[in-house]
């Protein structure tokens, strides 16, 4: 309405103008828009009209003498079609879509929820749930909404996502691998390290210049007796086929119930890491003189790594904490404090007392 009356004042103004100048003025301006209104009819075949356009042309059509209709655009059939249809709109009820109602957003929802938490319902048993909650809706209804999101039969939505199956797995997996440094007097020292896969914790088992059966299979009794009772947790162990890992080795941890899993070279991820991350952090900056230095240098180091290095794959926990700790209140009270290990080469920070 606002806009169709602005019209109508606008064009009372322009023909106040109109009378106030002269006939001559008024007859050439005449013939320049109609000049303009040919032009406009040969790039447009159907010039595009606002309801207060249409209001106005019909108005203007009582005002202009019907001989004179033909400088409209518009023939009088299309003003009597508007018209048609404003008493369509005007009488016109609106109904109502045909079919049964639509299923309400919260029933959508609840049905939504109940099959996500209850992996082993069917839509049958979501719908008695339903009319136990007092939800009026019929069993092909909560087929439909869960057909409608992709969600799968109770059969195929039971059992664990391919995250909790391996996170599962990990808990029972150990890996084991060698990696040699090369100390300052170029002699050669291989470690055998081990990790357990789901916390990421490693074993350092030992160093030696000449690792021999005897010697592995030692460490693995060693590796037993630190495991103590959580040796029982551990049901795989993964190694490479490195003529180093004896039967004897192999069969010290058989003994404990832990299958022996031999995987192709290069093939052990998690170890082939945590070497890559060893040398990286801490034996590509130092100088090893010799195999107690060595040990002495991996025991801080390991140390650092278990319990204080956060980890992306545990959501930046250290392997010894199993959550992040909560955040902090006071932000200007906080102060944080440095602690240096392996003589200043990695800092370790902490909030203080």
């Amino acid at each position: 309405m606002l806009s169709f009356g602005y019209t109508i004042v606008r064009l009372v103004v322009q023909l106040v103008a109109l009378a106030v100048r002269g006939e001559r003025a008024n007859e050439v301006e005449i013939l320049v828009l109609r000049h303009q209104v040919a032009v406009l009819r040969r790039q447009v075949t159907r010039p595009d009209l606002k309801p207060a356009d249409r209001a106005v042309l019909v108005a203007l059509s009582r005002l202009l003498p019907r001989p004179r209709w033909a400088t409209f655009f518009v023939t009088p059939a299309t003003l009597l079609r508007w018209h048609r249809d404003l008493v369509a709109r005007r009488w016109t009820y609106p109904r109502g879509r045909p079919g049964r109602p639509s299923v309400a957003g919260e029933i959508r929802a609840v049905v939504l929820r109940l099959a996500a938490e209850n992996a082993t319902w069917g839509y049958r048993r979501i719908h008695g749930e339903l009319v136990g909650l007092g939800y009026q809706v019929s069993a092909s209804t909560v087929w439909k909404i869960l057909h409608t999101a992709g969600v799968d039969p109770a059969p195929r939505r039971d059992g664990p996502t391919w995250t909790q199956f391996l996170t599962g797995q990990a808990k029972a997996i150990l890996a084991c691998d060698f990696f040699h440094v090369d100390t300052i007097g170029l002699k050669r020292v291989y470690v055998l390290f081990v990790m357990e896969i789901a916390t990421r914790r490693v074993h350092i088992l030992g160093a030696t210049p000449h690792p021999t059966g005897a010697w592995v299979t030692q460490q693995a009794r060693n590796l037993v007796i630190d495991l103590g009772d959580r040796a029982d947790q551990f049901r795989f162990l993964i190694r490479d086929r490195d003529t180093k890992y004896s039967g004897s080795f192999d069969a010290v941890l058989t003994d404990e119930g832990i299958r022996i899993v031999p995987t192709p070279p290069r093939a052990n991820a998690f170890a082939e890491r945590w070497i890559r991350t060893a040398r990286s952090e801490c034996l590509d900056r130092t100088l090893i003189h010799g195999e107690r230095h060595l040990l002495t240098t991996l025991g801080e180091y390991v140390a650092h790594y278990n319990g204080h290095r956060p980890h992306q794959g545990r959501g930046q926990c250290p392997p010894a904490i199993e959550k992040p700790p909560p955040p902090i209140a006071d932000l200007a009270a906080a102060r944080v404090r440095r602690r240096t290990i392996l003589n200043g080469l990695i800092s370790e920070y902490s909030q203080a007392a």
